[in-house]
């Protein structure tokens, strides 16, 4: 590998690793293996206990990007003091009222080893705090950047549109996980087609081996953090449907989450005690064996009270490359990869009742099992495949160098 061409990119994360966010890690994966050098900068440091075998393969090092408390008087001086290094960064500062303190002086330190390490693009995951230290660095140093915008990050009631669409305005390009995304950037946040591009997140495929449907045992699993948006009590609904009618299949959900308590509640008051269990997180090779092992994989997603949604679960890749045959339902851009009939079984969210009857034909019908797992699985090598998938973001990156980000661009009218 010649290191002196070879993309020299920083990875802009809140917080770096995350056990729910294996997307990243196989991109970063993907990447160093195409010879790509990765800096990761963590704004926030890792809460979670475990983390999947994945993570001790990334060559990248790992900057947490420090904080220190000071007081208010400590703060601006250390504004003061910047403007040394960053002549315009009272300029900056005023293109968005929707900087905190904190992010500034993230931003500030992301700068300064911008200028030593010579990055040649940021690139950021989620439309939130990681793109605003991202917007706030590329502006003081010229460096461009890319974010990729998933889900919570545009549709969370707390989104501001505002600080959203200067974001991408300012952004060399903006790389979303669905056809659904891009629409709704485009329609609602007033972005420009040219500006945003839809990039599915991918697998690799060597790590996900496909095995037949035909004669599994029916047991169903779902897996995801236990949130509201996950639909996994409309899963436990569906299964005291199942147990009613006299059909009663064994659940496994594997994952953890705020809603723990009340899902154990809902078990017990159902009386499904024997039938679903709440498993915890587990290791990556621990769920793709439970996956392989189950007729049917259920991802019962829906759309929030607070307007949070799942924007195309990865979870979903993996349990189709592994050939469980799939149930999910029509929110974001879960259809395209979910065609009904064709590669999974759509039913409406919040319905326990469609669910649990799709649940059973998949447990019923080998042949249907194995004709939707067939066709999934080839789906995913051709739309889903990770280092394919990262050829178009290396094309990004090398597109953002060849534009320019002056300070001026960072300004909002009216500010000389």
């Amino acid at each position: 590998m010649n290191t002196q061409s070879a993309q020299r990119i920083g990875y802009v994360l809140k917080m770096y690793p995350r056990f729910s966010e294996t997307f990243i890690v196989n991109e970063i994966l993907a990447h160093e293996s195409a010879g790509t050098l990765v800096q990761i900068f963590s704004l926030r440091a890792p809460i979670d206990g475990r983390f999947h075998a994945a993570y001790a393969q990334v060559q990248a090092s790992v900057h947490y990007v420090p904080l220190e408390p000071m007081k208010h008087t400590e703060f601006w001086a250390a504004l003061q003091h910047a403007t040394s290094e960053f002549p315009s960064l009272w300029e900056i500062l005023q293109a968005t009222p929707y900087l905190t303190a904190r992010d500034i002086l993230q931003g500030l330190w992301l700068a300064r080893f911008i200028r030593t390490e010579r990055l040649d693009c940021l690139h950021a995951h989620f439309g939130s705090v990681a793109t605003t230290v991202a917007w706030l660095a590329g502006a003081l140093t010229g460096v461009p950047y890319v974010f990729t915008a998933h889900a919570k990050d545009i549709f969370h009631q707390e989104v501001i549109p505002d600080d959203l669409r200067h974001k991408v305005e300012h952004a060399a390009a903006v790389i979303t996980v669905s056809d659904f995304n891009v629409d709704y950037l485009i329609r609602t946040i007033g972005s420009t087609p040219h500006k945003v591009t839809r990039i599915y997140n991918g697998l690799d495929l060597t790590r996900f081996a496909y095995l037949s449907p035909a004669e599994r045992p029916a047991q169903i699993v779902a897996v995801g953090r236990l949130v509201e948006k996950k639909g996994f009590d409309d899963l436990v609904a569906a299964c005291g449907l199942l147990r009613d009618a006299g059909r009663p299949i064994p659940c496994a959900i594997i994952g953890a989450g705020p809603l723990e308590d009340s899902l154990r509640c809902q078990v017990q008051e159902l009386g499904l005690e024997e039938w679903v269990t709440l498993q915890g997180p587990q290791p990556q090779d621990e769920i793709i064996r439970a996956v392989q092992q189950a007729a049917v994989f259920a991802a019962p997603c829906v759309v929030g009270s607070d307007g949070n949604r799942d924007g195309l679960p990865t979870v979903l890749l993996e349990a189709m490359a592994l050939g469980a045959p799939c149930v999910s339902t029509d929110v974001t851009g879960i259809p395209e990869l979910v065609h009904h009939n064709r590669t999974g079984l759509i039913v409406p969210q919040r319905s326990p009742a469609d669910l649990a009857a799709a649940i059973q034909l998949l447990v019923d019908d080998g042949a249907l099992r194995v004709r939707l797992a067939q066709a999934a699985r080839a789906m995913i090598e051709d739309q889903f495949d990770i280092h394919r998938n990262t050829v178009r973001i290396r094309d990004i990156y090398r597109g953002a160098q060849g534009i320019e980000f002056p300070v001026e661009t960072a300004l909002p009218q009216g500010v000389a």
